[in-house]
């Protein structure tokens, strides 16, 4: 029979030493906020419901929390201590769940595994289970003091022994607790401490006294790290962005130079992709099988399919959506508009609130003229259309399947299928006019120099 679980996830904290008007847990790593990471490792660890302590920013902290899972949220009014801001939520803990997960909203790199081995470990028995982590640099942590299998205390460095100085197995401050003995072990917890405040890890002490089984478990030391100045939000950044890039590549995406590609938390990229230096992901892009993203491009919003070159130096924004075999070049950018099978977008191009067909071309340095000052239009470019350079598009308009916009040319009106369209000024030609202009300004630029205006 499952276990029910309800996950408290701690996020009241100021976070004065970020320096931000925004709450600390709302700064975000891979575009999402970190709050949001770790009540995705708790759902992906099977917990049913969260308790979100908040403080400041509530409503936006509890939305930013929101990933499906039903999210109760108390707000901590004081600062008493760990075990204090845990029992903000009591009235969701007494609700009778298996197991309770405590966790931090700063702490984004917590992974489903641990919390799913906390668990675990709760259904074979343990009252109290500490997630740990192993460091050659323990100095300032607490030490986890265990015999056999049991965890007997959390020594805190400036009361340990020098032998206890010696263990490398440290507190992380994320707890799981049995869920028939939580309201219990927390209540116990008194303040009669230097900082008058109630420590959760009191409660390791609390269940041995009452008999019952306390154990340790442990998570990687990058798991648990927090996140306090802007500093450390880059350093947990850093981290998160070679996991993902790791597993990308493990999944048969190949990366020129992995250290320069940054993705977001939703990228999702398939197989046989092929990623150059120096790429930027927003959030909401998919890139199917097959794929090439050149250097120094930035995508946002947008789907590319199989066997699309993109850039470099390209830009899709959302709304983007790059049919198999199509391609969008150097210096061009696309926003909500489809680009068709096979079609080609070289070079220098504005592609806005359009659709495009297959097989067709656009030449370099052209506009789709969407948005009138007020309102957004679209520009319809049918199947095997060709673009001349320079040419301005004044939507709403279409261009007919397999017809021919001449070069230069402004396009204010519809142009039928396999029509040639010219939208320019007659050209005219002033013999010896130009040796003329030449000699006039040559002039003027010399009496400019010796007058000096």
């Amino acid at each position: 029979m499952a276990r029910s679980c309800l996950a408290v996830v701690l996020a009241a904290g100021e976070g004065t030493r970020m320096k931000s008007a925004t709450s600390k847990v709302l700064h975000e790593v891979g575009n999402l906020p970190m709050v949001a990471h770790v009540v995705g490792a708790a759902q992906s660890a099977a917990v049913d419901a969260v308790a979100l302590v908040v403080g400041r920013d509530a409503d936006t902290v509890s939305a930013a929390a929101d990933t499906g899972l039903p999210v109760d949220t108390f707000e901590q009014t004081e600062r008493l201590g760990t075990a204090h801001a845990v029992l903000a939520a009591r009235e969701a803990i007494a609700r009778g769940f298996d197991d309770i997960l405590v966790v931090f909203g700063d702490t984004p790199l917590i992974t489903s595994e641990t919390l799913s081995n906390a668990r675990r470990s709760l259904a074979e028995g343990a009252d109290v289970v500490v997630m740990g982590f192993r460091t050659d640099k323990p100095h300032g942590y607490g030490r986890l003091i265990e015999e056999g299998d049991q965890l007997v205390a959390i020594r805190e460095h400036r009361d340990a022994s020098e032998a206890e100085r010696e263990i490398t197995f440290c507190n992380g401050g994320m707890m799981a607790i049995a869920g028939s003995k939580a309201l219990a072990l927390l209540d116990t917890v008194g303040n009669d401490n230097a900082k008058g405040e109630f420590y959760l890890t009191d409660i390791v002490a609390i269940a041995r006294e009452n008999g019952g089984s306390v154990v340790a478990v442990e998570a990687g030391a990058e798991e648990i790290l927090g996140v306090d100045t802007r500093a450390g939000l880059a350093r947990v950044e850093a981290i998160w962005q070679a996991r993902k890039r790791h597993d990308l590549m493990m999944a048969g995406v190949t990366m020129r130079a992995p250290e320069t590609v940054f993705l977001s938390h939703d990228t999702l990229i398939e197989a046989d992709t092929v990623l150059e230096p120096n790429i930027v992901f927003g959030p909401g892009v998919t890139i199917r099988s097959g794929a090439t993203v050149h250097a120094f491009s930035h995508l946002e919003g947008a789907t590319v399919e199989s066997g699309c070159s993109v850039g470099p130096f390209a830009r899709l924004r959302p709304g983007a959506d790059l049919h198999p075999g199509a391609k969008v070049g150097n210096f061009c950018e696309v926003k909500n508009a489809a680009i068709g099978a096979g079609s080609k977008v070289n070079h220098l191009t504005y592609v806005g609130d359009a659709e495009i067909g297959a097989d067709a071309n656009i030449g370099a340095g052209t506009i789709t003229c969407n948005y009138d000052g007020f309102n957004k239009h679209k520009t319809t470019i049918e199947e095997g259309a060709f673009i001349g350079s320079n040419s301005s598009l004044v939507a709403p308009v279409s261009v007919g399947k397999d017809a021919y916009v001449a070069s230069g040319s402004v396009i204010t009106s519809d142009v039928p299928d396999d029509a040639l369209a010219f939208g320019r000024a007659q050209q005219v030609n002033k013999d010896g006019l130009g040796k003329k202009l030449r000699e006039r300004l040559k002039l003027d630029k010399e009496r400019r120099q010796k007058t000096g205006n």
